[in-house]
């Protein structure tokens, strides 16, 4: 029994020494990690560009490191999940039914918790026209929020600069210059995209980019791609609080460029 104890001993040694070294940071599924959940309300079922999410998880990882889920949810906005991650992306080309009670009661919890919802037009014209969808969408949100109205972000803006240094918004379409948003306590909460992010972003099994992007082809779609981890970046770095404490599930608030 005398031998046995060294050997106890260093046994126990090493498994202390194994539980004290840093473990790798895993990139996928962790706690805190951006999760670009398609939200779904107005009688909605999907999102336009249903392989979008997983492309965006993907981009933000290879070019930041950043955390990311691989394999994005999607919750309903009258959901109690609604407000388990920090981030909603509502995308389509159908107009949107009137939100019901509860759809609005849940959106309303999540912004008050300083949720970032993206509206992202999946059809507007070449030059950025809303489509009936866009026009639906903020028709409803004026619901949900109705002290509030959009202001136009523009290069200047905390968003265009969280990674990538932006000139402008593009996505599919290379649309307007600028974004809208809906600003609350100084932050962006709803954000209104009218150039089809999630077309620029949306690529097959098969590796091949879904959707042609115009008119500026492959250099468009980098900066849409750009501007999609410039959107993830502003939402990891936001404080995002439950009823009580900032949720464990989002990284502390980073110095960023001033928006004001």
């Amino acid at each position: 029994m005398k031998r046995l104890f060294p050997a106890l001993f260093v046994i126990a040694a090493v498994a202390s020494l194994l539980v004290a070294l840093p473990r790798p940071a895993r990139a996928f599924g962790d706690v805190g990690a951006f999760d670009p959940r398609a939200v779904l309300v107005g009688g909605s079922t999907g999102p336009a560009r249903a392989s979008a999410p997983a492309r965006w998880s993907w981009e933000l990882v290879q070019r930041t490191s950043a955390p990311a889920r691989g394999k994005p949810t999607t919750v309903r906005a009258d959901d109690p999940a609604v407000v388990d991650s920090p981030f909603l992306w509502l995308s389509g080309e159908a107009p949107l039914a009137a939100f019901t009670p509860q759809e609005i009661a849940g959106l309303r919890r999540f912004f008050a918790l300083g949720g970032v919802l993206l509206v992202d037009d999946a059809a507007p014209s070449d030059d950025g026209a809303p489509s009936a969808f866009a026009r639906s969408a903020r028709e409803q949100i004026a619901r949900v929020l109705p002290d509030t109205s959009p202001i136009p972000l523009n290069q200047d803006h905390v968003l265009f600069k969280t990674f990538y240094l932006l000139r402008r918004a593009e996505g599919r379409v290379a649309g307007t210059k600028t974004l809208e948003a809906i600003v609350r306590g100084g932050q962006a909460q709803v954000v209104f995209s009218s150039h089809d992010l999630g077309g620029a972003l949306a690529r097959g099994a098969t590796g091949a980019w879904e959707h042609p992007v115009t008119p500026g082809g492959d250099l468009q779609r980098e900066r849409a791609i750009r501007l999609a981890v410039n959107i993830a970046m502003y939402v990891l770095c936001s404080n995002y609080k439950d009823d009580q404490v900032h949720a464990p599930f989002l990284m502390r608030r980073r110095a960023l460029p001033s928006d004001r």
